[in-house]
């Protein structure tokens, strides 16, 4: 959120879980896990996310800012949902945060790679900048969501990045850490995501098993662990 002096504070809003004490043990989490940066306790608020009463809330606590000047980060379309019924601003992902502050658009992106740099400089290039990769599609193809600022980033790293419409709130975003990952990690993410959503589609099976009619891709899993999918040719 931006105060009256126009400086970004930060606040908490979440569901700590059932249960005597759960509040308290997720105040001790937080300050472990992220010490001298949520010293306001004013702004950090613990309970359920189930309409807009806690969002209204987190904005009365401000003490002078209005819903308009705070930004709620959230996984959960139907949580920013009734963060927007409180009047505040939403984004998915804290990458897009300031935009979010800034009226910004985020925007679904197609990033052809083509005989430069790949998805290991991809991910690299992609975390110093406004954008989250969502799905590697192929060696060539990675869907993303990007600022026009993120993107022209991308571009001046070499990639072919063509932005598309603004995301619609629903859309899942992938998750990226605040912390660093190499490269690898970060493919390694961005493959299993899209395995996963293979597999809840119904349209992905793993090696050994009977293709259905919705088919297109067989899950192999590797000696160390780690899924691939092998695109299922099919012959008539």
């Amino acid at each position: 959120m931006l105060d009256a002096l126009g400086e970004v504070r930060t606040g908490i809003i979440s569901n700590p879980g059932p249960g005597e004490g759960a509040a308290a043990r997720a105040t001790a989490a937080l300050h472990k896990a992220f010490p001298g940066r949520f010293t306001d306790e004013a702004l950090v608020h613990w309970g359920v996310k189930d309409s807009r009463r806690i969002f209204d809330r987190a904005v009365a606590s401000t003490e002078g800012a209005v819903a308009d000047d705070c930004v709620f980060v959230g996984e959960d379309a139907q949580e920013r949902a009734f963060a927007r019924e409180a009047g505040m601003r939403t984004t998915a992902h804290p990458v897009f945060a300031v935009a979010a502050m800034e009226h910004r658009p985020v925007l679904r992106t197609r990033i052809e790679l083509s005989g430069g740099p790949g998805v290991a400089e991809l991910a690299a290039a992609v975390n110093e900048t406004e954008a989250v990769v969502v799905q590697i599609v192929s060696e060539r193809l990675v869907l993303a969501m990007a600022t026009t600022r993120g993107a022209e980033a991308l571009e001046h790293a070499g990639f072919t990045v063509n932005p598309r419409g603004p995301v619609d709130g629903t859309v899942a975003f992938a998750i990226r850490d605040d912390q660093p990952v190499s490269a690898d990690d970060a493919e390694r993410r961005a493959t299993e995501k899209f395995i996963n959503d293979l597999l809840a589609r119904g349209e992905a099976v793993f090696e050994g098993e009977e293709p259905t009619p919705i088919t297109t891709h067989v899950i192999e899993r590797a000696d160390d662990g780690r899924l691939t999918a092998r695109r299922l040719r099919f012959f008539h």
